[in-house]
């Protein structure tokens, strides 16, 4: 799929022809208002498209050869429903990767260590997942993850490689601080939409029948339905013969320094 700069790139070019018809041939302004639009259009569908690699080279999908799937957890830990989330884990030998926010993992800090011990990973999800993330300057985002990071070192003692952008949203400041910290960015390939769980378990339930191999499933450890859908969702996969494996095993690539 196309990236940012060769979108840029090919606006430019396509630009100049209208430009100039618009001076010399007397075109409308319309069009070339249309065309820039068009053009936001698509620089909006880059940023929330994740793993459309628009701004981020993203892996939202591991190798189907191993026959596996990943299990991701998103906005923890939360004191609540992440030691359901764990146990479930621990009960069916199933390891996961929680993508914790900072200021979540402060004040949880004995519950991470846990996570950590039972052999899960624990991936940078920023420190307080605002609102306004995405519009940040450069210097507060990377501020941003960079305490969230050190958090989690101070806590579990190693330095995370895997984030998850909040929202799972990008755009050109994010990948700078992407590349100028070595982090590896991490979407998705199936969305449990767990969010929308209040009395649409069985919906949510039914999406993730689509599961398969080298799939990528996300998750969040802080929605009260979760121990429910989780529970019935890897007896699910089992029964379709399919694996779990751990994030880094699936992407194999290391989950820390």
């Amino acid at each position: 799929m196309i990236n940012f700069s060769k979108y840029c790139i090919l606006f430019l070019v396509l630009a100049i022809p209208l430009i100039i018809s618009y001076f010399y041939m007397s075109r409308s302004l319309l069009w070339i208002v249309l065309y820039f639009l068009f053009f936001l259009t698509g620089l909006v569908f880059g940023s929330i498209n994740i793993c459309s690699c628009f701004y981020i080279k993203t892996m939202c999908k591991g190798n189907s050869d191993i026959n596996a799937i990943s299990l991701t957890f998103d906005d923890g830990p939360d004191q609540n429903i992440t030691p359901k989330v764990l146990k479930i884990l621990k009960k069916h030998n199933v390891k996961a990767c929680f993508f914790c926010i900072g200021k979540n993992a402060g004040t949880n800090k004995e519950l991470l260590k846990q996570i950590n011990e039972e052999g899960h990973i624990i991936g940078n999800h920023g420190y307080s997942h605002s609102l306004w993330f995405d519009l940040f300057s450069l210097k507060k985002m990377k501020s941003e993850i960079l305490n969230a990071d050190n958090l989690i070192f101070d806590i579990i003692n190693k330095r995370t490689k895997f984030f998850r952008p909040p929202y799972g949203v990008t755009n050109p400041t994010l990948a700078k601080v992407i590349k100028t910290t070595g982090l590896i960015s991490v979407g998705w390939s199936l969305r449990s939409l767990d969010t929308t769980a209040k009395g649409n378990t069985g919906k949510i339930l039914k999406r993730l029948e689509k599961i398969k191999a080298g799939d990528i499933v996300l998750f969040h450890d802080n929605i009260s339905e979760i121990p429910e859908i989780l529970e019935k969702f890897i007896e699910l996969v089992k029964f379709k013969n399919i694996k779990f494996a751990r994030l880094d095993d699936l992407l194999n690539c290391k989950a820390y320094e």
